[in-house]
């Protein structure tokens, strides 16, 4: 362990080929690199240049060559069918070798492309690492994603197998997988040579003859292989950013400088040591489940969680307590949107007390701001502390954090505390300069960016230098706005394109939905800019109420105004909000403010690719129209 956080993030900016191989000296690699870091040709840096690994090996089979195959890797547990599973690291090591073999048996390379279109079952994860163990490429699909969507991707990434389900099943619905796959490809102009189909107990899927397998039918025959070396800087992954429109953005991540980064993270920033339960709440289908379901904690050592469920409704908003107790999770990691889905739910946290958490030091929020009023609310209910970090897909891991296993810092309400050692961040105006202390700006990444993150996208070098290198030279785009404070902190108060301009002033919707969520009435908030003929635009408000809540709605919209007027000041023109059930977000739990700013607009939009429930815009519009908008 590093002695300071300074002293770690200092040695990570000075001289961060030592840094970054020192960390890498605990994976194993068939061929040590030549360099570090190559950068002979910028943005296009690369990691251990010249160094053979493989990430599948590293995650499963070094578990078991050092004497630990019998210790638990995988969890499964999934409320919505009743059934529950666990895998040691050599169960799971055969398993996928065994998976492995089948997709070499028919014809799968090194180098291709394998899409995974599945729900939260453990044959999702044999698949990716079945993937890395033979050099190819998987790209993950959030399984039920539209077909059109999917079928963008299958053009996209050309996959020679695509990976999936009979079914994904909810809390009161079974979702026919096939038959959205099915329409996806007959859409696609690129056509995959086969599908292996997991067949699920609840809905067996019928299947074409020609192409279709189930998995029971690929694994006939089928023999373990071994685990293929690969170039550092061999892709391990293609992972679409969530909300793709148009020209797909297929973050391509490396096999080398991400195993190094995840395992290093796993130490200095979550503190899990090997052996131990980590758990993160979310999906392989976003970047959260590569990396915290799959990878980090398979690389580290750890028993990881596959949960098959939703934070409230699989029975109760009680499930996450029961996870944790049950398996003695000792960090977890979920999205603020879950913890306001369980506080809406259960806002006494009267479930929490029925199960023993005494196991579980601290609990990690990302995927969007995670509001001061929430982390209080898991603070006071779970006694643990409660850390907000903030990251990417396209960085693979976090950019800031509180590093629990360097130095654990103080806790600021509204701040994802400093930057992780690696990333070397600063907030800069459109002139380019970098501003002081406590003002707000754009984020932005000195280049070289440390190992994990996004080498390209797919196919698309120069998307990849439009979108994120080219506005201001030498340095990454986070797209974030947001600012530092004088001790180091950082707060991340919107996207760029969700800053405000109010009358010249340029206002961020999280410090607005700060405001709204200090209401003791209200579960979460969205802040959007309206258009307005003499302000150019003004914010509105959508509360969601807390369950149970019986103060009159036009009370609350009245002291919420005024929280905002007092201590954001008159010059935010706060003056309208409305009472919503629900708030429209991804499936990944971000809300989806752009598109409420368009329909409050009258504007024309595109229905969101990753929408968890599209019904929900139109009663965003219906509510808008009450106070004027939308129409």
């Amino acid at each position: 362990m590093q002695h300071s956080y300074e002293t770690a993030y200092g040695k990570s900016i000075d001289s961060p080929e030592q840094f970054w191989a020192d960390a890498a000296e605990n994976l194993h690699w068939y061929t040590k690199w030549n360099r570090v870091l190559d950068d002979t040709n910028p943005p296009f840096y690369r990691w251990f240049a010249g160094g053979k690994t493989n990430t599948c090996y590293n995650a499963l089979d070094r578990h078991v060559d050092e004497g630990r195959g019998n210790d638990t890797a995988i969890i499964y547990d999934s409320p919505v069918t009743g059934v529950k599973e666990r895998f040691t690291f050599r169960e799971f090591r055969d398993k996928v070798a065994l998976f492995a073999g089948a997709l070499q048996s028919r014809g799968v390379r090194k180098g291709d492309r394998v899409i995974i279109y599945m729900p939260m079952i453990p044959e999702a994860v044999i698949a990716m690492l079945a993937c890395a163990r033979i050099g190819a490429i998987h790209s993950v699909v959030f399984g039920g994603f539209a077909p059109h969507e999917l079928a963008v991707r299958i053009d996209d990434c050309k996959p020679k197998v695509i990976i999936s389900a009979s079914c994904g099943i909810e809390k009161d619905k079974v979702i026919d997988y096939k038959r959205l796959l099915d329409f996806a490809i007959e859409l696609a102009h690129f056509k995959p040579e086969m599908c292996i189909i997991r067949q699920r107990e609840k809905f067996r899927a019928p299947l074409n003859e020609d192409r279709d397998l189930t998995w029971k039918q690929a694994l006939l025959g089928a023999e373990p292989v071994p685990c293929i070396p690969v170039e550092s800087s061999d892709p391990l992954y293609i992972l679409y950013t969530s909300g793709t429109t148009g020209k797909p953005k297929g973050v391509v991540r490396d096999n080398g400088g991400h195993m190094v980064a995840l395992k290093w993270s796993m130490k200095h920033v979550y503190n899990v040591k090997p052996g131990e339960t980590y758990w993160a709440a979310s999906d392989i289908g976003w970047v959260v489940g590569h990396s915290y379901i799959v990878y980090g904690p398979l690389l580290n050592g750890n028993a990881t969680i596959i949960f098959e469920g939703k934070p409230v409704g699989t029975p109760d908003p009680g499930v996450f307590w029961r996870i944790i107790s049950e398996y003695n999770v000792s960090v977890f990691f979920t999205a603020p949107t879950a913890f306001r889905a369980i506080k809406k739910e259960d806002p006494k946290g009267s479930y929490i007390e029925k199960y023993d958490l005494s196991g579980l030091r601290s609990l990690f929020l990302a995927g969007e701001r995670a509001d001061p009023d929430t982390v209080q609310w898991a603070e006071e209910k779970l006694n643990v502390p409660v850390i907000d970090h903030w990251w990417q897909t396209e960085t693979g891991w976090a950019i800031a954090a509180n590093c629990m296993g360097i130095e654990p810092g103080k806790i600021k309400y509204g701040s994802a505390s400093k930057a992780v050692p690696g990333y070397n961040v600063k907030v800069i105006n459109q002139s380019k300069e970098e501003l002081p202390a406590g003002q707000m700006g754009d984020i932005v990444i000195r280049n070289p960016l440390p190992p994990g993150t996004m080498l390209t996208l797919w196919n698309a070098d120069n998307h990849f230098i439009d979108s994120y290198m080219s506005k201001y030279p030498g340095y990454y785009l986070t797209s974030d706005a947001g600012y530092i404070d004088e001790d180091g902190y950082l707060f991340i108060m919107s996207r760029t394109d969700d800053i405000i301009n109010v009358a010249g002033h340029r206002l961020s919707t999280g410090a607005i939905e700060a405001e709204l969520c200090a209401h003791p009435d209200v579960a979460e908030s969205a802040v959007i800019g309206a258009a307005d003929e003499l302000k150019g635009e003004v914010p509105v408000g959508f509360l969601v109420l807390k369950s149970g809540v019986d103060t009159p709605h036009s009370q609350i919209i009245k002291h919420v105004i005024e929280f905002v007027r007092e201590n954001i000041g008159p010059v935010a023109s706060f003056k309208q909000a409305v009472i919503v059930d629900r708030l429209p977000k991804t499936r990944s739990g971000k809300i989806l403010r752009g598109t409420m700013r368009k329909i409050a607009n009258s504007e024309e939009y595109t229905m969101p690719a990753t929408i968890d429930d599209p019904v929900i815009l139109d009663e965003i519009k219906e509510a808008l129209q009450l106070i004027g908008y939308a129409n």
